[in-house]
């Protein structure tokens, strides 16, 4: 058999050439359907959640307003009236106004306003001995008077009466042949004081009595301090009558020790009266 040359269906061929394929058009249908498939499963979405919403609302919505367990049965939600109705303990508070600061025992002996407790020489000088250190120094007289420069040597009576010199207290103490006086002499305030320390010319005079005499014509030693209102002052010697020369340490010491021993005198009348200011305040 003989196809000619077109072939089983060419132009030359007995049976009939079958008709092409429109690719376009079965393209198009195949894009159509795919969109169409892509509606349904959206509007099977949007019914799935419309659905499970539905069911929520239902479930909100059915029944009291007892509401439900997770294991179906009814629990009730507390009413206004099964609340405690007793009034909640309130917070504690607290105040940013600081204490007042505690009195300071310097500031009380400052100044004649504030420093009111007994002032004598019972009061400055209590007790019979002296302890500096370990060092016991007996005391042999005490006195006090309100006529300053009848205490004072040389210049010392210009700086006493010069500032207001109000009294002066002395004491004597003696130890191992050295005997020292201890001078205080008060004013009103801290500033006065401190004048009189810096003008001071000479010193204290030696009291006698107890059966010590001592710095009536041989040198002696001086010192001048100062402390809130009070300036203080010693002279230190030998009882034999021998001089102290400037390379003496037993007199020094002496001297020294009573010089402490006064301060803390005074500081021990600002602390007593600080700590009986503060329990006041706190009572």
């Amino acid at each position: 058999m003989s196809f000619g040359h077109g072939g089983p269906y060419g132009p030359g061929g007995g049976a009939p050439q079958p008709p092409t394929p429109d690719w376009n058009a079965m393209a198009d249908d195949t894009a159509a359907r795919g969109r169409r498939r892509k509606w349904l499963l959206a509007g099977g979405g949007l019914l799935a959640t419309g659905a499970v919403a539905a069911i929520v609302a239902i479930a909100v919505t059915s029944g009291d307003d007892k509401g439900s367990r997770s294991d179906g049965s009814a629990s009730h939600l507390p009413t206004p009236q099964d609340l405690p109705s007793g009034t909640p303990t309130p917070e504690p508070t607290f105040s940013d106004v600081a204490p007042p600061a505690p009195p300071k025992p310097l500031d009380i002996i400052s100044s004649a306003k504030r420093d009111k407790a007994p002032l004598s020489a019972g009061t400055l000088f209590p007790d019979k001995k002296a302890v500096v250190q370990g060092r016991s120094y007996p005391r042999a007289a005490t006195s006090a008077t309100s006529s300053c420069s009848s205490v004072a040597q040389a210049g010392l009576a210009t700086a006493l009466n010069g500032n207001g010199c109000r009294k002066v207290f002395r004491a004597t103490y003696t130890r191992d042949g050295v005997a020292v006086t201890v001078g205080i002499a008060v004013f009103d305030t801290k500033g006065a004081a401190e004048k009189a320390k810096k003008q001071a010319e000479g010193g204290v005079a030696a009291l006698n009595g107890g059966g010590v005499n001592f710095c009536h014509g041989p040198v002696c030693r001086r010192s001048t301090n100062a402390i809130g209102r009070y300036a203080y002052f010693t002279i230190s010697g030998y009882t034999s009558g021998k001089s102290v020369t400037a390379s003496d340490t037993k007199a020094l010491r002496a001297g020294r020790d009573l010089a402490d021993h006064a301060f803390r005198r005074i500081l021990a009348r600002g602390n007593a009266q600080a700590s009986a200011e503060a329990s006041a305040t706190t009572g």
